[in-house]
């Protein structure tokens, strides 16, 4: 897949296009170097704005994580513990708080679960880390 500049789809939504395709494909695996701006904009053939336009598009999905001076990463998925779920409990799955997110130490783009039991208490799960199960009857 290339980046047509004619097309209507904006180049920034085609870049996120291309790069998703290669982490869902497995050619950028966990922890792959997405790679710099700079060679991102040079290999496509676009600006540097459009290239952090579709980084920011991946980072809200949850895809790719950046850091310094690592740069842009494939993320890696955390193993997922299981939590059993009580008789009569209720799920919502919702974004975070800024504050939710920070305390959880949530990428962006990362879900939380939030697990009411029948009691009336909640308890906030980060989505890609558990599992959730019922009891066996």
């Amino acid at each position: 897949m290339t980046i047509d500049p004619y097309s209507h789809t904006p180049v920034y939504v085609q870049l996120a296009d291309l790069i998703r395709e290669r982490i869902e494909s497995g050619q950028l695996p966990p922890g792959a170097s997405v790679g710099s701006e700079m060679s991102l904009s040079q290999e496509h053939g676009i600006g540097r704005d459009a290239v952090r336009m579709a980084i920011a598009l991946l980072r809200s999905e949850g895809l790719v994580t950046t850091s310094r001076p690592l740069g842009t990463r494939v993320r890696e998925t955390p193993p997922r513990r299981k939590v059993e779920l009580a008789p009569g409990a209720s799920v919502v799955a919702r974004m975070p708080s800024g504050k939710e997110r920070r305390s959880l130490q949530l990428d962006e783009g990362v879900p939380v679960l939030e697990v009411r039991d029948a009691e009336g208490n909640v308890e906030v799960f980060a989505g890609d880390e558990v599992e959730l199960i019922r009891p066996p009857a």
